[in-house]
């Protein structure tokens, strides 16, 4: 399973709580678009309205060789769950400042593409502020012990 399509600004701005995978409802020419690369995650989200999970701001390229039969880029989608898994997405989204932010797209060994959805927190300037101290910090110590293996 190798990543068509990720959301970097995903884990720098939120904390991660949970992960679930869904699929997701296309037409026509999109996912031979999708196929060679041309989705962007950057700034999507999804919300849960009238039970059914919906995307949004998810831009796919229309495929040239498609013609008059494109879609707009930025339509909203729905996202694929049962029914029993949304009513328990409902639950864990209704508190304050969850949100749910597709992390990454892929293609499953059956050929189907699926998106990776995470429940999410926004993460404060200073949260975002430890999270760089600490890489740094774990880069300086990785630099220092490979220093010390080499001797």
């Amino acid at each position: 399973m190798k990543a068509i399509a990720t959301n970097r600004k995903a884990h720098r701005d939120y904390a991660v709580l949970e992960t679930l995978e869904c699929g997701i409802e296309l037409r026509g020419s999109e996912v031979k678009s999708i196929r060679a690369g041309k989705i962007t995650l950057n700034d999507s989200f999804a919300r849960i309205e009238k039970n059914e999970l919906i995307l949004y701001n998810t831009h796919i390229s229309p495929y040239a060789q498609a013609s008059y039969l494109n879609v707009d880029p930025v339509r909203p989608r729905k996202l694929l769950l049962h029914r029993g898994q949304i009513s328990k997405l409902t639950g864990k989204v209704v508190q304050k400042g969850s949100t749910l932010i597709p992390l990454k797209a892929y293609f499953n060994e059956r050929g189907f593409l699926k998106i990776e959805l995470a429940i999410c927190k926004g993460k404060k300037l200073y949260d975002k502020r430890h999270d760089i101290k600490r890489r740094e910090e774990d880069l300086e110590m990785r630099r220092v012990l490979k220093s010390r293996r080499r001797k």
